[in-house]
């Protein structure tokens, strides 16, 4: 992971929007604190003072919602991490690309204008109808959408916490730092979107029609037992 020192990728990051859709927002978010702190008691590097679970956290908590067809408090929550980013001194807002000022956020922007189009509210009901190409879309739409609140979420913890006097990073170095990233987050991002889609599409099928027709078998049972 660029400009965190000993932070680093996992399994964990393209998991998380599975997390998401299958557990729902509360027990999803649950799973991502418990799971975090067991990873930190194993060994796993401390990056954010404890708080290192809200990025993942942020983004099973917003596809859980948007699964239940809850749209209004992701849209919320977007504005809130939009803000609370572009407001933070240490935020590059644009970077100088060959004498042209680039948002540095281009890439959650689109994720937001994606939240608020139609295809924000749909993908979930792409989800739940199983069909292996809708489902596919689905998941692709909801996990940039996740990806890129983590990534917001990230971003704020990478300021507040490891600046100095808090941190390690001194803070004119953040605009070069910022800079780099520029160039690698969309990279890094798009590669977990896909990642989510080539793992979640098939265990999101498996999972969900296992507990589909196991509900049917258990209704089919319950009312054999009640017929005289």
């Amino acid at each position: 992971m660029i400009g965190a020192q000993g932070a680093s990728f996992s399994v964990s990051d393209f998991i998380a929007p599975i997390y998401g859709i299958l557990l729902g927002p509360y027990v999803g978010g649950v799973t991502v604190i418990i799971g975090t702190f067991l990873g930190m008691a194993m060994g796993k590097p401390v990056i954010f003072l404890g708080l290192d679970f809200l990025p993942a956290l942020v983004n099973v908590v917003a596809l859980g919602f948007l699964v239940r067809r809850k749209w209004w408090p992701v849209v919320a929550l977007y504005i809130a991490l939009f803000t609370a980013f572009l407001i933070n001194p240490l935020t590059s807002i644009t970077v100088d690309i060959g004498g042209i000022a680039v948002p540095f956020i281009w890439l959650h922007i689109v994720a937001f204008l994606v939240l608020l189009s139609p295809l924000g509210r749909k993908a979930g009901q792409w989800v739940e109808t199983l069909k292996p190409t809708m489902l596919a879309a689905g998941i692709a739409i909801l996990a940039l959408i996740g990806t890129m609140l983590q990534h917001l979420m990230g971003n704020i913890l990478f300021e507040t916490i490891l600046a100095q006097p808090i941190g390690y990073i001194e803070r004119i170095a953040y605009p070069a730092i910022w800079g780099s990233i520029f160039f690698v987050y969309p990279v890094e991002r798009l590669a977990l979107v896909i990642l989510a889609v080539i793992v979640g599409t098939p265990v999101v099928r498996v999972l969900k029609t296992s507990f589909l027709s196991d509900s049917k078998l258990a209704n089919k049972d319950s009312e054999s037992r009640v017929q005289p």
